[in-house]
């Protein structure tokens, strides 16, 4: 379940193209999280993307307690610079916004106040966790975020070393009604060898619901564009027919 297009390898160096046209998770907004760091880097980061076949992206910045209060304030100017530049720049691509929420204190004082939460898509809610430990209450939270009408997704469950020794916690976290977003680079030993082998789990027993690019900055770009990497994506994504945000 993603909003993505399937794609055809063209080739396995420059010309290449990933087997989606829709990102939903990358920091490509400048200035406000730790991705890109001003509007130059967006656009370049953009333009590659485009190059990489992608005609849909939405920027999602952290929003993390003690690190990257951003709000609808901070971040839909961010994206009006970026898209006017964009216009400017003739790349022919949607760009919307949303947010990657971190599951600490202030997510839970976001998700009980009358504040919208910044979705991916209708009330599709991109979250994550901390890498030092498991959210102790996340069958807690999860019911919360369902009974308020939220479809939560869990942002790169493959690269949290806590589940790496018990594989089954990824059928337990869609027991609990996460949908489970698996970053491209993963797979590629990008993040470390048992992140690529807890990538390849997850697409092999047909748990991924989305995949993104997670995009940050140049270094990220660069492997997303090396033709081996290119051509292990199409091999994970082949098997499993992706839908488009509009059929969701």
């Amino acid at each position: 379940m993603f909003g993505l297009f399937k794609k055809k390898v063209v080739g396995l160096g420059a010309d290449a193209v990933l087997p989606v046209s829709t990102d939903i998770h990358s920091h490509i907004l400048p200035g406000i999280d730790d991705g890109s760091p001003d509007l130059v880097t967006s656009l370049t980061l953009i333009k590659g993307l485009h190059k990489l076949g992608i005609r849909r992206t939405v920027a999602t910045p952290h929003i993390i307690g003690d690190l990257y209060r951003n709000t609808a304030e901070t971040i839909m100017p961010a994206l009006d610079m970026l898209k006017t530049a964009c216009a400017d720049e003739g790349i022919d691509i949607e760009i919307s916004a949303a947010a990657e929420y971190m599951l600490d204190d202030y997510f839970i004082k976001l998700l009980r106040s009358d504040v919208p939460l910044l979705c991916v898509h209708k009330k599709f809610l991109l979250i994550e966790q901390s890498y030092a430990a498991a959210t102790s209450n996340l069958n807690e939270i999860s019911f919360e975020l369902i009974s308020q009408g939220y479809q939560p997704i869990m942002a790169h469950p493959e690269r949290y070393f806590f589940y790496h020794n018990k594989y089954e916690a990824y059928t337990h976290l869609k027991d609990m009604g996460f949908l489970l977003q698996v970053n491209l680079l993963s797979l590629t030993g990008y993040y470390g060898k048992s992140v690529a082998r807890a990538a390849k789990y997850i697409f092999d027993n047909n748990l991924a619901d989305f995949v993104a690019t997670d995009l940050h900055h140049l270094r990220h770009l660069a492997a997303l564009q090396d033709g081996r990497n290119l051509a292990l994506f199409h091999k994970y994504l082949s098997a499993k027919k992706y839908n488009v945000l509009e059929e969701l």
